[in-house]
């Protein structure tokens, strides 16, 4: 099967859309190796997550033969190319397709990852969620089918955007296989000095915005025993000041380390040390930070209200993302019980098998046939 894949976010996205879109294109062109999956990005731009390309000779990359109207080119342009070179199938991996995708007769279908600018317009303007919602009402209207990455964000689509069931398949997203190797005793050693991390520690990681909710975490370490820090990784944005401001008032600065620009290959190990990770966040589209934790054999509390329990599984805790000592409670428990931190942990890494790169790519490779044969 010939795939073509919208690969913008591939080459230049670090974090989560990127994140999938490596992901999901590693798992096909490895687990199903008749694929030729064909990258379509505005520019072949150097990224040291992309090491993996070199060793799949069914993966092949295509920039737009004009470095003039790039833009266009990606949202109707690329159809044209797409014909050129006789795509059986088009993947959208970010809530969007091309203008004129359907008239081409190339079949397509579309991954949404969350609605969060319905869920919350006003972290992201006027302007940007008109745009948004016109990209991404386009594409689930053309599209064969539309891939949700949980069953939330399908939950959404029908509710907010009145898309018919039956045009929607849940397939979930795996994480990186590196969260599954057990760091050696030196690995964890040169991280933790690294980063002056302390011998024990919470942690949290994620865009630190006002949706993560990371305020909450802070209102809870003052009930939190033993005074245990709490370790962050993640971007800053204007929110890290409003809870900064609430530690330096409670006298809990000390408590808190802030990592930004870890790299990627430390992120094992850090999950690794810490004892409990914590992730509060009001609305995700799955929670991949949550995967990652589970296979590193760290117990997890997330909150309530979205789609983390999905991510977690019946052996993580959730609390209200308003409820700071319920949270606090939570982790005492963990951190006082060695019988029930190791049950998590077991539970945990049973939960996350079901999300290994053999099935869903196998469910990603049945949706892509069942489309080409009833195209």
């Amino acid at each position: 099967m010939k795939i073509g894949y919208d690969a913008k976010r591939v080459f230049f996205n670090n974090t989560g859309l990127g994140n999938y879109s490596r992901w999901l294109i590693k798992t096909v062109a490895y687990f199903h190796t008749e694929n030729s999956c064909i990258l379509y990005t505005p520019k072949a731009k150097t990224n040291p997550r992309l090491g993996f390309l070199a060793h799949f000779t069914n993966i092949h990359t295509v920039t737009p033969a004009s470095k003039l109207f790039i833009s266009w080119w990606r949202s109707k342009g690329i159809v044209n190319d797409l014909k050129r070179d006789s795509i059986e199938l088009y993947h959208g991996l970010s809530h969007e397709l091309p203008a004129g995708i359907r008239q081409s007769g190339i079949p397509s279908v579309v991954t949404v990852h969350d609605l969060i600018f319905m869920r919350f317009p006003k972290q992201f303007g006027w302007f940007n969620c008109y745009i948004y919602r016109a990209k991404l009402k386009h594409a689930c209207r053309v599209a064969d089918k539309i891939i949700a990455i949980s069953q939330k964000t399908k939950d959404d689509l029908i509710e907010l955007l009145q898309i018919e069931p039956d045009k929607i398949a849940v397939i979930y997203q795996g994480c990186d296989v590196a969260f599954d190797v057990a760091q050696t005793a030196a690995q964890k050693a040169a991280v933790k000095l690294k980063y002056n991390l302390p011998d024990k520690y919470l942690l949290s990681v994620g865009t630190i915005e006002e949706r993560k909710n990371l305020l909450l975490i802070a209102k809870a370490l003052q009930d939190i025993d033993n005074s245990l820090p709490l370790v962050v990784v993640g971007k800053t944005t204007k929110y890290i000041d409003e809870v900064t401001a609430y530690l330096a008032a409670n006298n809990l600065t000390h408590r808190v380390t802030f990592l930004n620009n870890v790299r990627f290959d430390d992120l094992p190990a850090i999950y690794q040390l810490a004892s409990v990770f914590i992730y509060p966040s009001r609305y995700e589209g799955f929670g991949i930070p949550i995967l990652e934790a589970l296979n590193s054999g760290v117990p997890v509390i997330a909150a309530t209200g979205s789609c983390l329990e999905e991510a977690g599984g019946p052996g993580s805790r959730y609390v209200d993302p308003d409820d700071a000592v319920g949270l606090a409670k939570e982790v005492n428990q963990i951190l006082g019980d060695d019988i029930l931190r190791q049950t998590m942990i077991n539970r945990g890494i049973e939960h996350a098998a079901n999300f290994n790169d053999d099935k869903l790519a196998l469910q990603l490779q049945q949706l892509y046939t069942n489309i080409l044969n009833n195209a």
